[in-house]
């Protein structure tokens, strides 16, 4: 790892004294889903930074959140199973040779967890003493105070202040200003983890990469990729869209109407259309299918359409995937071929249905392509990992590949030109 990457005003952990300190830890184990574990390339991801901090003779306390349990409508926080980190600690303690307490909170009915109360203070003793190698906190946005604003949220942090000697975040996925992510930093000594290091430094080749240089970004969400879709498009010497952003394009550029976009979408999405006309720099991709629902793929109800014929009847069904004679298109794959680095966020069909676009999308990046390949997004990762699962592994192994924890975080760095613009990585050097 090339500590000279990174800003030197970042505070590592390789530089802290952990002898015989408690270690409180912010890592994004956000894995679960229904109870289960989906993948554990995140947990997997954070284990040198814990080994790090035992072998530096720190005593780790970790953290995480696991989806969303607050209803926005109400502010209601639900603890229950489904949302708990039970299965991080059976999976930790099934790959490491510790034991793992995690402390027994009760909630107070919809305000969630409203104290860290005094029954943790035993299990940190026996953490310092070492009858326990590590304490896992429940899912932080089980707690009253992480989302919140006012006294809830500094009680919350100086409770958890109290519990520790030094704070690292190695959270990179992380990237909203909570409670356990940014206003922890600022109470404790805090350093960078060893993953979080190695994500900055990776970030540099998205921000400022080799050139010929290509994106491809799809999702559902416009909204939240608009702003970071004009800074790529800045960048890039190519980009590609898909899933309901490029449907979105598609509508904004030709005047058509596709179920599924909203009007404020073709607001934004005339923004992008504007920034393209001049460089030319968005590869159409012309076979795309066609679905009367999104609840299925059900046969005489989805097609294949052009995007010829597409200008002609102007009114669309939804356009759910893009079909894989688009990326045998000379152009389509000379801007893959000639790239120098190549960043991927997208899903390109409606999933698990529609799945053509994607598979043929990431085979022909590891076929094709000589490029840095960088990918980021947990839905990426998942449908690479589903759909390419040999190119996915061999990229785990290889230096021209990396994989993001966290897509989120590297579109707001890309959004506002700079990882260390990310709040809670702000709170590291400040």
């Amino acid at each position: 790892m090339d500590l000279s990457k990174l800003d030197p005003r970042l505070r590592l952990m390789q530089d802290a004294d952990m002898k015989g300190k408690v270690v409180l830890v912010r890592i994004d184990h956000n894995v679960v889903k229904k109870g289960k574990i989906k993948d554990p390339y995140r947990i997997e991801a954070t284990i040198g930074t814990l080994y790090g901090i035992v072998e530096k003779g720190g005593r780790p306390i970790l953290m995480t959140h696991v989806g969303r349990p607050r209803d926005k409508k109400t502010g209601e926080i639900r603890c229950d199973d489904s949302l708990s980190v039970a299965p991080i600690i059976d999976y930790l303690q099934a790959k490491l040779p510790v034991k793992i307490f995690c402390p027994n909170f009760e909630p107070e009915g919809g305000k969630g967890i409203t104290h860290i109360d005094d029954s943790i203070w035993p299990a940190i003793e026996d953490l310092k003493q070492g009858k326990i190698g590590m304490i896992y906190l429940p899912n932080t946005r089980w707690f009253q105070g992480e989302q919140a604003k006012g006294k809830e949220r500094d009680v919350f942090c100086r409770e958890l202040a109290s519990l520790a000697d030094l704070f690292v975040n190695d959270a990179f996925g992380s990237w909203q200003p909570h409670v356990s992510t940014y206003d922890i930093a600022k109470q404790l000594p805090s350093y960078a983890g060893f993953l979080l290091q190695k994500e900055l430094i990776h970030l540099d080749l998205v921000l400022n990469p080799s050139p010929p240089y290509i994106a491809v970004i799809a999702g559902a969400k416009y909204d939240t990729k608009i702003g970071p879709l004009k800074a790529l498009h800045e960048k890039v010497d190519h980009l590609i869209l898909g899933g309901l952003i490029y449907n979105t394009y598609l509508a904004a550029k030709y005047g058509l109407q596709i179920q599924g976009v909203s009007e404020e979408e073709l607001a934004m999405a005339r923004e992008l259309v504007e920034m393209d006309e001049k460089d030319k720099k968005i590869v159409e991709l012309p076979y795309l299918i066609e679905s009367e629902t999104t609840d299925g793929r059900t046969e005489g109800k989805w097609r294949k359409v052009s995007l010829e014929e597409m200008k002609e009847s102007k009114k669309l069904h939804y356009i759910v995937d893009v079909q894989p004679e688009s990326f045998q298109l000379p152009d389509v794959q000379e801007a893959i071929v000639r790239a120098k680095t190549i960043f991927v966020n997208a899903v390109m069909g409606l999933m698990p249905y529609f799945y053509e676009g994607s598979r043929t999308l990431y085979e022909l990046i590891f076929q094709k392509a000589q490029a840095m390949k960088l990918f980021g997004g947990g839905d990426t990762l998942q449908e690479l990992k589903n759909l390419a699962p040999g190119p996915y592994l061999r990229g785990l192994d290889s230096q021209d590949t990396y994989y993001f924890t966290g897509g989120g975080s590297v579109l707001v760095a890309i959004e506002q030109g700079s990882p260390y613009h990310i709040k809670p990585v702000e709170a590291l050097m400040e």
